[in-house]
């Protein structure tokens, strides 16, 4: 079945996307356990196709404040990929690499920053080299670039880049868990249509 917008894919089709999910989330969490130098467990994801009002209300108000690490994907998958990081979250990895919590996110320093951007790419990393190994595909990965702005702001990111092709996000969803503490974790990945038709053709045609 060829794939012209991402609400387009099945359910056979979430549920690898799901699988890869769950693999890349538990590379995911042995890399952070070693960052963090704590427990990290990250719970098997949801993956939901969402249009933009719909996945800004899941993950709160579109005038709150959060970071993000993102990053761009290109050779066999072409794309991006917006990993959302909240206060909390952050403020869990400062702790663990820094001992030390911040009020706002205009006191992250460089420090700050750069251990923030490290845990988000480690977490896009996981997941695209669960994705490139399952599927056989090549997959590289630009430097992860930081950014804080309000949710619906940085939203808008992967909607410039996409929005001409579909109104709709895929996003990845679960729980993280530090040091026993439960925060968010959510993932937006967002290869284009051509890439998604040759993904799709790679995971799901095999097991058809």
């Amino acid at each position: 079945m060829k794939i012209t917008r991402y609400e387009d894919m099945d359910d056979t089709a979430k549920d690898m996307m799901r699988e890869i999910g769950s693999i890349g989330t538990g590379n995911a969490a042995t890399a952070l356990s070693s960052l963090l130098k704590t427990g990290v467990e990250m719970t098997v994801p949801k993956v939901e196709i969402l249009g933009y009002n719909e996945a800004v209300d899941l993950l709160g108000h579109p005038e709150e404040i959060v970071s993000g690490v993102l990053v761009q994907m290109t050779g066999d998958v072409s794309g991006v990929m917006l990993f959302i990081m909240k206060l909390d979250f952050i403020n869990e990895v400062l702790q663990c690499v820094l001992q030390e919590n911040i009020s706002g996110y205009e006191q992250m320093g460089e420090m700050e920053i750069s251990a923030s951007t490290e845990v988000g790419n480690i977490i896009i990393s996981s997941y695209i080299l669960s994705l490139s190994k399952l599927a056989d595909m090549e997959i590289s990965l630009s430097v992860p670039a930081f950014s804080v702005n309000m949710l619906g702001g940085i939203m808008t990111v992967p909607m410039a880049e996409f929005g001409y092709v579909s109104d709709k996000l895929m996003m990845i969803t679960g729980k993280c868990i530090i040091g026993g503490r439960n925060v968010d974790s959510n993932l937006l990945m967002l290869p284009d249509i051509q890439s998604l038709n040759y993904l799709m053709d790679r995971l799901v045609t095999p097991y058809e």
